[in-house]
């Protein structure tokens, strides 16, 4: 019974000093260093690349114990793929801790207002997301676009503007998705009660907003442009949009010419009746707004006064007037 206990108390202080000595090498920093490290989890990477990895770059000592760890604490499938920014000095249990709450590193990408697929995709392409030839191809999707619930033959229009912060894995989908459930997260049952009651398809509505975010040169103003273009569509008059016909014309460069405003094209409002074929660029909360309450006018006319302003008038003779003035400078 004796040298039984002794073994018991023997085994009892090597397995408590087992069990110190492997956690002072999970709570021991690699380092005393307090610099900031650029981690990263690649997606797909699983935990023994991710223990190499973190054990290459100096942050842990050994990735056995940081493998053998993370699998008792049940986290070899889930850290999240992404960039983060570690401190030198944690701990194998601090950083274990970091990457499972996901706080990786998010980098910035704003949308302006008024940009079409093009150039929205050009801005993707240039934050390191993804490329521009992807980012068109899945904007014209018609399985994607079903699958984002928009009422349109593409995603123009849809792409909300907004600032965003995304990590560094984030791809083309992802970007995507979010930038359309900010759309709709913005266009509240509110306003889709307001466009039915003015009888007009959501995807009109964002058509006419487009239209008056590329007419708009001042925010004030938006309310009166979409009066016009309102009381144009009320009377049946063709809505001689500038911004349509550049959009519909892939040959368009320079100044408009009397031969642009001739060519027929699904987007062309000076050879048309009602909207064009579908939006034009992404237009804001703002410019929806006004395209669901546009303010009360009988404004017909618009012309710019080459200071971002416009002079809206109610006749064709008084708009005439005004584009010599404004315009010919007579």
């Amino acid at each position: 019974m004796r040298i039984l206990a002794a073994i018991l108390v023997t085994t009892g202080i090597i397995m408590a000093a087992g069990g110190f000595w492997v956690w002072k090498q999970l709570d021991t920093p690699c380092s005393t260093d307090d610099r900031q490290v650029v981690f990263t989890i690649h997606p797909g990477q699983n935990l023994k690349q991710i223990a190499a990895s973190l054990e290459s770059r100096g942050l842990i000592s050994d990735a056995l114990f940081f493998t053998l760890y993370a699998r008792y604490k049940k986290a070899g499938t889930r850290l999240p793929a992404g960039e983060y920014i570690l401190p030198a000095n944690l701990s194998q249990i601090q950083i274990l801790h970091t990457l499972l709450e996901g706080k990786v590193r998010l980098y910035r990408l704003t949308i302006p207002e008024g940009l079409n697929m093009q150039e929205t995709a050009a801005l993707v392409a240039g934050s390191g997301f993804c490329d521009t030839k992807t980012f068109l191809s899945l904007c014209t999707d018609q399985a994607f676009i079903a699958d984002l619930s928009v009422p349109s033959h593409t995603l123009e229009g849809f792409l909300f503007p907004d600032t965003y912060f995304f990590s560094k894995s984030a791809d083309c989908r992802q970007v995507i998705k979010k930038m359309v459930a900010t759309f709709f997260s913005v266009f509240t049952p509110r306003w889709q009660k307001r466009a039915e009651k003015l009888e007009l398809s959501l995807q009109e509505i964002v058509t006419l907003a487009s239209m008056i975010e590329k007419e708009a040169g001042v925010a004030e103003e938006r309310p009166l442009i979409a009066s016009v273009f309102h009381n144009r569509l009320e009377k049946r008059m063709r809505l001689e949009s500038d911004p349509t016909v550049i959009y519909g014309d892939p040959e368009f460069e320079g100044r408009i010419r009397t031969r642009h405003l001739r060519r027929k094209t699904e987007y062309n409002t000076y050879q048309m009746h009602g909207l064009p074929k579908g939006p034009i660029a992404s237009p804001g909360a703002k410019a929806l707004e006004a395209a669901l309450y546009p303010a009360k006018s009988d404004y017909l006319f618009f012309v710019s006064k080459n200071d971002k302003t416009h002079y809206f008038s109610r006749t064709l003779a008084e708009h005439n007037r005004a584009v010599r003035k404004y315009q010919l400078n007579k």
